[in-house]
């Protein structure tokens, strides 16, 4: 039976695997006064530097250096910043890729891909109908599904962001997590296992968390949102609910305008540019959705930046 244990020493021995291929991405310190809240400080985990210009990398190379490689190569689905990931793992690695992603996905992020010599297949209007294709590709060719979120090797590679940020910034409360598919926050919450508490949030129109944990196991939510190229899967990850039922403190609720909002805040205060699923968890905070308690230590986790500045408008 597979290993299915995601827990500190996995993500741990993970980091090492894949330290020779990704970066450890800074935090920075920011007055959150200068991002249009009452003062206090926030740490920024900046994800949107790491290769392939998202958190990704961290999967996509777990997945390839942890796992046998058929002659076949491997398919990916995603809304494209994962496609991005494994194209970029696989071209560093000389393995064959092919991606699909759907037709919402973002002119950026499609180039990207393209860009790393991936097969790129762009079908269907969601996350769910690349997934199909991808799956129907891998029953006939042989090739190696690496799934965007509901695999251990996804998990415990995004885990190794909670690890470095320990390192990096040990005394935050809590710490804001974007939510699609579930597999960074799952991953963060395998390694932080309640300390710091962590807090999800999700686009109002694609509350797929939110959903699962009312109804006690992943179901099917609504995709929309200005972030449904990164965070509007139809429903959270098998694997993640158990660590997001036991380490996850709450879910924050966030609307296009507050996450729109959240990307003009970076960019005005930081010069910052990240795409809207990255900038969601910032939202919480400036919307007030999530309201930290006065002295509390608040890390942020921004997720990726593939995007054009006519994008960010």
């Amino acid at each position: 039976m597979p290993n299915t244990i995601i827990d500190r020493d996995r993500i741990t021995a993970t980091r090492a695997l894949i330290a020779p291929y990704i970066r450890t991405t800074p935090v920075v310190e920011v007055d959150a006064a200068d991002l249009g809240m009452a003062p206090a400080r926030l740490t920024l985990k900046l994800e949107q530097l790491q290769h392939s210009g998202s958190f990704k990398a961290r999967g996509a190379f777990t997945n390839l250096l942890s796992r046998d490689l058929p002659a076949a190569g491997v398919v990916a689905a995603s809304g494209g910043n994962h496609g991005a990931a494994v194209a970029y793992a696989a071209m560093r690695l000389g393995v064959a890729a092919k991606i699909f992603v759907p037709e919402v996905s973002s002119p950026a992020k499609v180039e990207r891909i393209r860009s790393y010599g991936a097969d790129l297949v762009v079908t269907g209007e969601r996350y769910a109908d690349a997934l199909a294709a991808s799956e129907a590709w891998a029953l006939e060719t042989g090739a190696l599904p690496v799934h965007a979120f509901d695999s251990v090797e996804t998990l415990c590679g995004q885990g190794t962001v909670g690890l470095e940020l320990a390192g990096q910034a040990p005394a935050l409360d809590s710490l804001l997590v974007p939510v699609g598919g579930g597999g960074l926050i799952g991953g963060i919450a395998a390694w932080t296992r309640g300390a710091p508490r962590v807090i999800g949030v999700e686009p109002e129109g694609a509350p797929t968390l939110t959903a699962a944990l009312a109804a006690g196991k992943p179901v099917d939510a609504p995709a929309g949102s200005i972030a449904a190229d990164s965070l509007a899967p139809r429903r959270i990850g098998e694997l993640m609910f158990p660590l997001a039922q036991e380490f996850v403190a709450s879910v924050a609720l966030v609307s296009d305008d507050a996450i729109r909002a959240a990307q003009r805040a970076l960019w005005r205060a930081l010069r910052i540019a990240v795409e809207p699923g990255a900038a969601t968890a910032l939202a919480a905070l400036l919307s007030g959705a999530y309201a930290p308690a006065p002295g509390e230590q608040v890390g942020v986790i921004v997720s990726g930046g593939n995007l054009t500045l006519a994008e960010l408008g």
